[in-house]
């Protein structure tokens, strides 16, 4: 049987980053398989439903190159199946169980199930359906089920679950789980407002789907066992089950935006690389063989399988995510220094800043290991395309009579050098032979220059960087900051 999966968000807030790493998960296992993924918008709880959170999934998934194999409607487009058009169908199946006596009519108010639950509240007893005190088409009775159907009184469908046995199945990363058919409630299948649960619509899309594996997040193993007895309700053969472990924040507990940002669309927004961010993801909760880091798109695919997803919750750790996109700068400016380039141009852009495709390269190599993220460059290397801003409090610690006397050789020393010969090692032998000759420190004459030429205390080393700014650029920054101090 063909591997076929499915990725089910409902549209209900932007796509969070456990989320992208399900979709991830069955994207890699169905790539390595050569099978299908699916994507299906599970937007039933019309209630939940957040505008612009759709728009949000399909862009997010765009952006980490996740795209969806078939489409319900044409073939060629990839588009996502969605429940709300489907609701018909799963008024169907419930009917079906309904009579076959695997579910029920229930006509309970919001008040009486609160009331119930009071009850049990108060009675110390673990909150669930009570199907033989409330009003429902066992404690009815056929005939008052059929005439309150048909003056139009509000009823959900409920599924009638035994109340003697055991609901067990296996699940690829967890093993055996067996659970008592007493705790597990007689869940809503169909409200009242004639939708679909998550319950219902879920189990009749993955069986009409043909989905033979379910890679989901582990706070949907709850759910399973109700699940389970829904497809040996209808007599299907239930999917394989593998519940992913929770992400979690460095204090181990669940991952949430209390603690920082959890949305995708927070980390594309930071200028994080996609492909180190799909890599970052990868590795939280899965572990290839070897002791490697670094891994490209065909090489998770390659590499991918659920054996090895870890139990345990992982730890979304932002230094190693830096750390991450920092390797992958450095690659792109080995490997890929045309792209990275233009895309510093577009965000250079962005900030006013015009200049040439080889000057804006020439800046990526010279301070690229400064930094960890793109738009981070564009403003630490601002000194490097406009008149710097001083930092004041740091030039209050090294700005005296002796630094202006030393910066005012310094002009004199830059000017004298060839400009058909300007370059690092020229401008770094002419200060030497001076800072010998005056028995002058090497850091005074470093940070002085950084002073008037860069603004900043920290930077690439002074030598490439007047280098790169050229002779004419750097006199005439010395030569203004010492008119103004």
């Amino acid at each position: 049987m063909s591997v076929r999966v499915r990725f089910a968000p409902s549209p209900t807030g932007f796509l969070h980053v456990g989320s992208l790493r399900t979709t991830l998960y069955n994207y890699l296992f169905a790539r390595h398989h050569g099978g299908t993924f699916i994507l299906r918008v599970e937007d039933t709880d019309q209630e939940r439903f957040v505008p612009g959170s759709y728009e949000d999934i399909l862009a997010s998934l765009q952006w980490a190159g996740m795209t969806p194999d078939e489409s319900p409607e044409t073939p060629g487009d990839c588009g996502p199946y969605i429940q709300s058009q489907r609701t018909e169908l799963y008024r169907r199946y419930a009917t079906d169980l309904i009579e076959r006596g695997m579910a029920y009519y229930a006509f309970d108010t919001a008040e009486e199930l609160t009331a119930m639950r009071d009850r049990q509240k108060a009675a110390g007893v673990a909150p669930r359906y009570d199907r033989s005190s409330m009003r429902n088409q066992y404690t009815l009775g056929e005939e008052e089920t059929k005439r309150l159907l048909a003056l139009g009184e509000p009823a959900s469908v409920r599924m009638k679950v035994p109340i003697t046995g055991e609901v067990k199945f296996n699940d690829v990363i967890r093993g055996t789980i067996v659970v008592p058919c007493k705790d597990v409630d007689d869940q809503i299948l169909m409200k009242s407002d004639n939708f679909p649960t998550y319950h219902l619509a879920n189990v009749v899309d993955d069986h009409e789907m043909r989905i033979t594996h379910v890679i989901r997040g582990e706070e949907w193993l709850p759910s399973t066992p109700k699940h389970v007895l829904l497809y040996e309700a209808f007599g299907w053969e239930a999917p394989k089950f593998a519940h992913l472990p929770l992400l979690l924040n460095s204090d181990k507990t669940k991952l949430s935006k209390r603690q920082g940002d959890v949305a995708v669309r927070d980390y594309i927004a930071k200028g994080y690389f996609q492909e180190a961010f799909i890599n970052f993801m990868a590795l939280l909760g899965w572990n290839p063989s070897g002791n490697r880091e670094i891994y490209s798109m065909d090489e998770l695919i390659k590499e991918f399988n659920l054996d090895h997803v870890n139990k345990a919750g992982a730890v979304f750790d932002l230094k190693k995510l830096d750390w991450m996109n920092s390797q992958y700068m450095k690659q792109y400016v080995e490997h890929k220094l045309d792209w990275l380039t233009d895309e510093f141009m577009v965000l250079l852009a962005a900030q006013g800043i015009e200049t040439t495709h080889d000057y804006a390269a020439k800046v990526i190599r010279l301070l690229h290991e400064r930094i960890t993220l793109l738009p981070d460059l564009v403003r630490f290397s601002e000194y490097m395309f406009r008149k710097p801003v001083v930092d004041e409090e740091w030039k209050a610690t090294i700005w005296n009579d002796g630094a202006r006397q030393l910066l005012g050789d310094l002009h004199e020393i830059i000017a004298s050098v060839d400009a058909t010969s300007f370059d690092s090692h020229t401008v770094h032998e002419a200060i030497g032979a001076y800072t010998k000759e005056k028995n002058v420190k090497f850091k005074d004459v470093g940070n002085t220059l950084r002073l008037a030429v860069t603004g900043k205390s920290v930077g690439a080393g002074m030598m490439d960087t007047i280098a790169l700014l050229g002779k004419e650029e750097t006199t005439a920054r010395i030569s203004g900051f010492l008119a103004s101090n």
